[in-house]
């Protein structure tokens, strides 16, 4: 009995969705404009249409390699190319691995498994607001997004 439990067990705990966080609550807000990468699998877009759900003005475009401007430009913006984020507050960077169809495990909460990195910076402070990586079933890591920004959000009160 206990040499078929234990590979199961095994199976089952490597399935898990585990999630490393950095947050730095209070500092997203909303009256600026959001950056993002086009294109991606569904965490990249879910990200997107989230953000735009919320009320954020999200702005895609192409990343370009180009020469990084030190210091500050005249908009008070640190190490910003502005053909490369289109002069954007926040830039949204996802990254992620094709997503696969996993009704057993992800039955009630999306069918599909998600591995991805979000990171959120701000350009204006050079500080990176949300690093997080994580794999799950795709609701579950959207409620998880959602309470995210509920604590990145600044309180206008």
């Amino acid at each position: 009995m206990k040499k078929v439990l234990l590979p199961i067990f095994l199976f089952l705990f490597m399935l898990t969705g585990c999630n490393s966080m950095y947050v730095k609550p209070g500092t997203l807000d909303k009256n600026y404009t959001i950056f993002a990468d086009r294109g991606g699998f569904t965490m990249k877009r879910s990200v997107k249409e989230k953000m735009e759900e919320r009320g954020y003005k999200v702005i895609v475009g192409k990343e370009t390699n180009s020469k990084t401007i030190n210091g500050l430009t005249d908009d008070g913006f640190v190490n910003v190319d502005a053909a490369n984020t289109m002069n954007a507050r926040y830039v949204v960077k996802v990254s992620e691995r094709r997503e696969f169809f996993f009704p057993i495990w992800c039955t009630f909460n999306g069918f599909w498994w998600w591995n991805f990195n979000v990171s959120i910076a701000d350009q204006k402070t050079g500080e990176e607001i949300l690093s997080w990586r994580g794999r799950g079933c795709a609701n579950s890591s959207l409620n998880k997004l959602d309470k995210v920004l509920n604590q990145l959000e600044v309180k206008n009160d």
